[in-house]
């Protein structure tokens, strides 16, 4: 009986066939939409996750600094309360470091004369869930000493990433709402028409006995095929162009900097079973409205 379901619902894709290609192209690209918002959300979140995992000040001391000073500038440091751990960095270290990160760029630092870069000290604050006020003072008490040079400080614009983020989070529910109504919706009015195409069948059908399940269960199935593909086309899109931006990114100076990843193949196989979800619904709400009139 299951192959004489999937047979008559194979059979109606292929009579409608550029409804069906329509259909299924809509839901690869809501899907390509929403998913795109969904994997730059769990990345950019792992970013910012990993940044505030120890909020970071970085103190570059002046060039003239001797071993001495900087032994007595780190036991000054580790006075402070609100320092949760010192890491000192030479220069030579730090050079070295940022070598491995731009291994791909290796020819911009080949024809280096010296080492450019200041001996630096890493300090990690204790959590102040999100007091930047404190950390501010805090970063301002450590340019304070003379022996520093420059304070680097980037918890304002991680503050102003994390704001962005949570919009872009916000927007993404908006839009994939949006997309999941319009999905069902594309996939109602398509099995709908495919319905009137076979209006006479389908009462005869009814004449002669047959139930319902009987004569809904091929297009239900109709709607899962359509949701499945329209799903799954969306994610080997999302794939394609994933593969083809971490590609372009290899090439620049940023790639030794960020850590992408694609979604995971439990999150890519629920989008597809979402999509299935959505075909099924809108195949319901046409039968529906069709079997009661």
């Amino acid at each position: 009986m299951i192959r004489i379901y999937i047979k008559r619902a194979i059979e109606d894709i292929r009579n409608n066939r550029m409804i069906t290609l329509v259909t299924i192209v809509t839901i690869a690209l809501s899907v390509l939409i929403v998913s795109s918002f969904a994997l730059f959300y769990a990345n950019i979140g792992k970013m910012l996750s990993t940044w505030q995992e120890g909020i970071r000040i970085i103190a570059y001391l002046k060039a003239d600094a001797t071993e001495a000073q900087i032994a007595e500038f780190q036991q000054l440091l580790s006075q402070i309360p609100d320092i949760d751990r010192i890491q000192f960095i030479p220069k030579d270290e730090a050079l070295a470091q940022l070598k491995e990160q731009m291994k791909h760029q290796e020819s911009l630092l080949t024809h280096l004369r010296g080492n450019p870069l200041p001996d630096s000290f890493e300090v990690s604050a204790r959590s102040q869930e999100g007091n930047w006020d404190k950390m501010e003072v805090l970063a301002s008490r450590i340019k304070s000493f003379d022996l520093v040079e420059d304070v680097e400080y980037g918890q304002k614009w991680l503050q102003r990433i994390a704001q962005m983020v949570e919009l872009f989070r916000l927007a993404g529910y908006g839009l994939g709402a949006v997309f999941l109504i319009a999905g069902v919706f594309i996939v109602a009015n398509t099995i709908r028409l495919v319905l009137y195409s076979r209006k006479e069948e389908i009462e005869i059908m009814r004449l002669v006995g047959a139930a319902n399940n009987f004569i809904q269960a091929p297009f239900y199935l109709q709607g899962l095929i359509l949701g499945g593909l329209g799903g799954a086309g969306g994610v080997v899109i999302l794939m394609a162009a994933y593969l083809t931006v971490t590609a372009k990114l290899r090439q620049t100076m940023i790639f030794g900097f960020i850590h992408l990843s694609f979604l995971s193949p439990p999150v890519c196989l629920s989008i597809v079973l979402a999509s299935m979800l959505v075909g099924w619904f809108g195949c319901y709400l046409s039968l529906r409205q069709f079997l009661k009139n």
